[in-house]
C-alpha cells in the first residue's frame, strides 16, 4: 500500500482527493449559507423585476411619443399637399363660358 506522502506526489491522487473534499464540503457550505443567500437572491430577483417593469414603462412612453410625432408629421404633410393642390387649382385658367358664374355646373 502506498504511503500518504507518495499519494500527495501523484497528480491523479491529488485530483481525486480534491474532488472528494469538494463533494463533501459543498453541501455543507450550501446548507450553512442558505439562510443568507436566499434573501439576497430574492432581493436581487425583486430588483430585476422592478427594473424590467420600469423599462417596459419607459418603452411604452417612448413608443407613444414617436406615434404622436409621426401623426403630427402626417397631418403637416397632408396640409402642405392640400395647400399645393389648392395653388395648382387656382392657377388653372377658366374657360370662356365659366368666367361669369364660377360654378362649372351652371353652364
Amino acid at each position: 500500500m502506498p504511503l500518504p506522502q507518495e499519494l500527495v506526489k501523484n497528480d491523479l491522487a491529488k485530483g481525486v482527493l480534491i474532488g472528494i473534499g469538494i463533494a463533501v464540503l459543498v453541501p455543507v457550505a450550501i446548507a450553512a449559507l442558505a439562510p443568507v443567500l436566499k434573501p439576497a437572491a430574492r432581493a436581487a430577483l425583486k430588483a430585476g423585476l422592478l427594473a424590467v417593469e420600469k423599462g417596459r414603462e419607459l418603452i411604452a412612453e417612448l413608443s407613444e411619443t414617436v406615434q404622436d410625432v409621426a401623426a403630427e408629421t402626417e397631418v403637416e404633410l397632408r396640409e402642405s399637399r392640400f395647400a399645393a393642390a389648392a395653388e395648382v387649382v387656382d392657377e388653372v385658367p377658366m374657360a370662356a363660358g365659366e368666367a361669369g358664374s364660377g360654378d362649372p355646373r351652371t353652364t
